[in-house]
Order: structure tokens, then C-alpha cells, then sequence
């Protein structure tokens, strides 16, 4: 078997496919949320992915790839058999849930991929979660089945009301706060608009929140800078100190501007590596 060699290759959904890969040094030390740096090959770019899932018997991490720019375009092209150059880690920091007894795990969209180990690993810990799993559409879901398998209670929105409830993470977590249910803490994980309406809610109503910030990275130890966001105030870094922080400290406002900030090259830089008209 070669090293960082994708043992499976599944597509979940439009763009989107998970990759289990043989990394037994990794799978070693991987807890639940912590991430990689792989490189698809010696001239590629440093790209981080979280660990959704590992397992040290068998060598392996499982990560989610969404395909949004070059990398993840060159990598949905590889194929089972293939292997990656580097793919480095554990990085970052791992969940510390241990202080919480009530948690509820809310997912939107990929973010699936995060809360997966989290819902394992707490009913490993005898801290079977309630969670909330949100996307666009139906088509869009992502580890609904395998999140049923580890949760208390799961409960599904989508945006069109294709699947579960109509609406929002945030306006489920409400509901269900509403009708009597109490959380020692929520976790919350996706889209930075997504988990800015979880955090904003949770602070109204005094409840401890958690959120993995998935910035854009390049060496993963802090000297790039690339990831830097502002918590309470002042600058951290979510290779190190991270990825997950308080979510009622984090500037999401600031976050979600520098998201965009290369938007528009991004998607003509795209457009141009899959050969369409810009």
C-alpha cells in the first residue's frame, strides 16, 4: 500500500467527495477537530481539510473535499489508487467538549464533515448530542445516515424545504430551545453567515458556544498569517490557536469580509482551468 494512497473515493454530492486515505502516522495522533495540509503533488498548493473521520486499525483519515479552486479541481481528478504528495498533521487544536454535558452539534452544509467525529467521539464519551443538519437543498445533505447512527436526536432543515424542516439551523435551534430543550453549549460549524446567526442567537439567550473557523492556510504554523481572524479584539491565529474559538468573541463581520476579498479572481481562475467562457 502507498503512502497517502486514496483507498475510496465517494462522491456526496454536486462537487463534493469524500476521500479515505492511508495515512497510518496521522491516523495515529487524529482526534476530532483537528486538521490536515496535503498537497496533491510537488508543485501544488498547501490546502488544509478537516478530519472527519480516522481509524488508527486501519491507517486511515477520511477528509471532505469541496471543489472550489485549482486544488480541489486537480484532487477530485484523482482516483482510488492514486496517491497524494504530502498530507501532513494532525494540526490544530482538538475539540475539548468535556466540560458540557448537553451539547447540541449544528451542521450546515460541509460543515457536516466537522461535527461527524464530534457526534462519534461524544457517544464514545456517553454524551450522545442532539443535531442539527442544515443545507441549501436536499441534494446537498451530507452524513445525515451516519449522524443518525451517533446522535440523541437528528434533525434536518434545508433552505427549500426539500428535506426536513424549511428553513434554517438557526431557526431549528430556536425552535427546539422554544419547545423546553436546554444546551449546555452549542457547536456550531459551516458557512461563516451560518455560524454568525447560531452565535448571535446563543449569546442572546447565555449560551456557551463553540465554532471551528476554517480559514485559508498555507503553512499551518502561524508564520503565514493567512488564517488570522479577530477574537475579542484582538488577533489569532486558527492554525494554532484554533480552528475552533467562542463563538460571541469572533468578528464574523471581519471574517466574512476577507472570504470575498478574492471572490471574483477565484471563480474567473476557475472558469479558466475547467476551459468555460469567463
Amino acid at each position: 500500500m502507498k503512502q497517502f494512497e486514496i483507498l475510496k473515493k465517494r462522491r456526496l454530492a454536486e462537487n463534493v467527495c469524500e476521500y479515505v486515505v492511508y495515512a497510518p502516522l496521522v491516523a495515529k495522533h487524529a482526534l476530532a477537530g483537528q486538521f490536515v495540509i496535503l498537497r496533491t503533488d510537488e508543485d501544488g498548493e498547501r490546502v488544509p481539510f478537516t478530519v472527519c473521520d480516522y481509524s488508527r486499525n486501519d491507517g486511515t483519515v477520511t477528509i471532505l473535499v469541496q471543489e472550489v479552486g485549482f486544488t480541489t479541481l486537480r484532487l477530485s481528478q484523482l482516483e482510488e489508487g492514486d496517491a497524494l504528495c504530502d498530507f501532513a498533521g494532525p494540526l490544530g487544536n482538538p475539540t475539548d467538549l468535556g466540560q458540557f454535558e448537553r451539547i447540541c452539534l449544528v451542521g450546515g452544509g460541509i460543515g457536516s464533515a466537522v461535527i461527524f467525529p464530534q457526534a462519534k467521539q461524544l457517544m464514545r464519551d456517553g454524551k450522545k448530542a442532539d443535531v442539527i443538519l442544515g443545507a441549501r437543498n436536499n441534494s446537498l445533505l451530507m452524513y445525515a445516515d451516519e449522524l443518525g447512527k451517533y446522535a440523541a436526536n437528528l434533525y434536518i432543515t434545508t433552505d427549500d424545504g426539500s428535506c426536513g424542516k424549511k428553513g434554517f439551523v438557526s431557526d431549528m435551534l430556536l425552535e427546539l430551545l422554544n419547545e423546553g430543550k436546554r444546551y449546555d453549549c452549542v457547536f456550531a460549524v459551516g458557512p461563516l453567515g451560518m455560524m454568525k446567526a447560531v452565535s448571535k442567537l446563543t449569546e442572546k439567550l447565555n449560551i456557551p458556544c463553540v465554532v471551528s473557523m476554517n480559514s485559508l492556510m498555507v503553512d499551518g504554523t502561524g508564520m503565514c498569517g493567512c488564517c488570522r481572524l479577530t477574537v475579542n479584539g484582538k488577533t489569532a491565529y486558527a492554525c494554532i490557536e484554533g480552528p475552533e474559538f467562542d463563538g460571541h468573541a469572533v468578528d464574523f463581520d471581519e471574517a466574512i469580509s476577507r472570504s470575498r476579498m478574492y471572490a471574483a479572481k477565484e471563480k474567473e481562475h476557475l472558469c479558466r482551468i475547467r476551459g468555460g467562457i469567463c
